[in-house]
């Protein structure tokens, strides 16, 4: 006898059971967060709503079925793609006709310019918002934006059901898909801006680790050709030969002058090896402990200062040095070429050693490098590999390019954590690979298909649905692991939580309050992979 819809709905049919518990703990949970204020006040600290958020939430979920409604219209069958389609458009005309959407738009424009410096900004309130002149700009770029949107998403709904025009319809598709990305990835959510930091971060990291591990493995792919250690050893002779070049370079002469303690003044231009030197007194007769720096202008404005006792010595240029002043002189490079030398060393050493092995173990050494790396990668903390990324190596990259690159604290930690998980992630590729039966892989070549169209049409996707449960999990992992990312200062959920605890002084609110929240986030997505492995799971007979 078949099964019937009441067997069907007792069981539950498609619900995992951890998602059930949840659902019967579901009551409670609201209750919980309903009656006591303390879980009231945690839960919207957390999440991070700001004041006036319930009148952003309309605008951001117009928009969302704005921008989603012609993608769900192309991607979903026929009967379900004319109700996407049609309610895109009736979105569109109530952002048009009403002002529903207007304080969601004011805020993300408010959060998009530097509040210190741009006039559309009124200054000292938070959260952000915008000057009336602004506003009403705002209002109006944004009407003529969604009725041009609106009629092309019309013109979609036509095109979608008749099947013509595929190029136009593309296009439409795409502006749609930029628009959905900029909603959910970069427009400032006020009403969830804690949650939001911590999803996106999630998902980006994910993405690009994915794109990483697929380089990784690639790499790991490729096969050594005659031209392939000659060209590495032409790299290496290249890359020493720079750095020798480099230290070869007219050195700059400083001296010391006056005595090292006290406070020791540092002219402008100094290179950093003197001026570390200095400040660790690693140079002869220098006194223990650090000495305390003071920057300087101008050389004669540092003599100056030490002849008349404001400074008890300063570091100046040596031809401008008093004779009988002088406690230590030495003579280095220039920070740039300084810099520039010990990169090319390092990249020379490293290109010797990836060539020695190739010859050795008769492999490219581009795969040797990408096996390092992993390896190397797994074998490292997360929290170290955040804060290597996110300070000082941030740091280094700000001084050497001039500030001109300085990436915010959230991109480094998204960095961190996607080079991290690329590591993990390429060695589930990897064993997705070869997991693939050899004899598909000869059969594609016999059949006269190259390398590329091999991995493309027979390789990646059996490989695809053999690492879907691996890297659901993954997924799962890297969306806990953004909680790390507080530790660069970022104000995710546990930011916030740790911010809040310490303003009010609770104990149990805030830590259960968070712990929820990323159980809800993870029960989600594994809600999604699952359904993601049911979709491509391969039946065996």
């Amino acid at each position: 006898m078949g099964e019937t819809p009441v067997h069907r709905l007792l069981r539950l049919d498609g619900l995992r059971p951890a998602n059930l518990l949840l659902l019967l703990a579901l009551p409670f949970l609201v209750w919980l967060f309903a009656t006591s204020a303390d879980y009231t006040r945690s839960l919207a600290a957390i999440i991070g709503v700001e004041r006036g958020a319930s009148a952003l939430l309309p605008g951001f979920l117009l928009c969302l079925v704005f921008f989603a409604g012609p993608l769900a219209a192309s991607l979903l069958p026929r009967r379900f793609a004319l109700p996407a389609a049609i309610l895109s458009v009736i979105s569109g005309l109530t952002l048009i006709l009403t002002g529903i959407g207007q304080p969601f738009l004011a805020s993300t424009v408010a959060n998009a310019v530097d509040a210190t410096t741009s006039p559309l900004v009124v200054q000292g309130e938070t959260p952000r918002i915008l000057t009336e002149a602004a506003a009403a700009t705002v209002a109006q770029t944004f009407r003529l934006i969604a009725a041009a949107l609106t009629l092309a998403n019309a013109v979609l709904l036509a095109l979608t059901f008749r099947s013509q025009h595929p190029a136009l319809r593309r296009a439409f598709l795409a502006l749609n898909a930029l628009g959905l990305a900029w909603l959910l990835l970069f427009a400032h959510l006020g009403f969830a801006t804690g949650l939001a930091v911590a999803v996106r971060a999630g998902v980006t990291a994910y993405i690009l680790a994915s794109i990483l591990a697929l380089v990784w493995v690639g790499l790991m792919q490729l096969k050594p050709g005659p031209r392939t250690l000659p060209l590495f050893t032409l790299l290496t002779v290249a890359a020493l030969s720079l750095a020798g070049w480099q230290m070869l370079q007219p050195r700059l002469a400083y001296t010391l002058i006056g005595t090292g303690e006290g406070t020791v003044g540092i002219t402008a231009g100094t290179p950093g090896q003197i001026v570390e030197a200095i400040r660790h007194g690693s140079y002869p007769g220098a006194p223990e402990g650090e000495v305390k720096l003071k920057t300087v202008v101008k050389p004669e404005d540092a003599i100056e200062q030490v002849q008349s006792g404001k400074l008890s010595g300063a570091v100046v240029p040596t031809p401008l040095a008093p004779e009988d002043l002088i406690l230590w002189q030495t003579e280095v490079l220039p920070d740039a070429q300084a810099n520039l030398a010990t990169t090319a060393l390092v990249l020379g050493i490293a290109l010797a050693l990836l060539a020695a092995c190739g010859f050795l173990y008769q492999r490219h050494p581009l795969s040797i490098a990408a096996e390092f790396l992993i390896d190397t990668l797994r074998g490292i903390p997360m929290l170290v590999i955040i804060l290597y990324i996110g300070l000082p190596l941030a740091g280094v990259l700000k001084s050497s390019t001039n500030g001109f690159l300085d990436p915010p604290n959230l991109l480094r930690g998204i960095t961190a954590m996607a080079i991290a998980y690329s590591a993990y992630i390429a060695e589930i590729f990897r064993a997705g690979i070869q997991a693939v039966p050899q004899g598909q892989i000869e059969a594609a070549r016999s059949l006269g298909l190259t390398r590329w169209q091999t991995a493309r049409h027979v390789i990646l996707p059996q490989a695809f649905r053999i690492v879907i449960p691996p890297m659901g999990n993954e997924f799962i992992a890297i969306l806990k692991d953004t909680s790390l990312l507080s530790i660069l200062s970022i104000r995710d959920l546990t930011q916030r939580m740790r911010e809040f605890q310490s303003a009010t002084f609770l104990t149990f609110a805030p830590y259960n309050t968070v712990a929820i929240v990323y159980v809800f986030l993870t029960l989600i997505a594994a809600s999604l992979v699952a359904r993601v492995e049911n979709r491509f799971r391969t039946h065996r007979h």
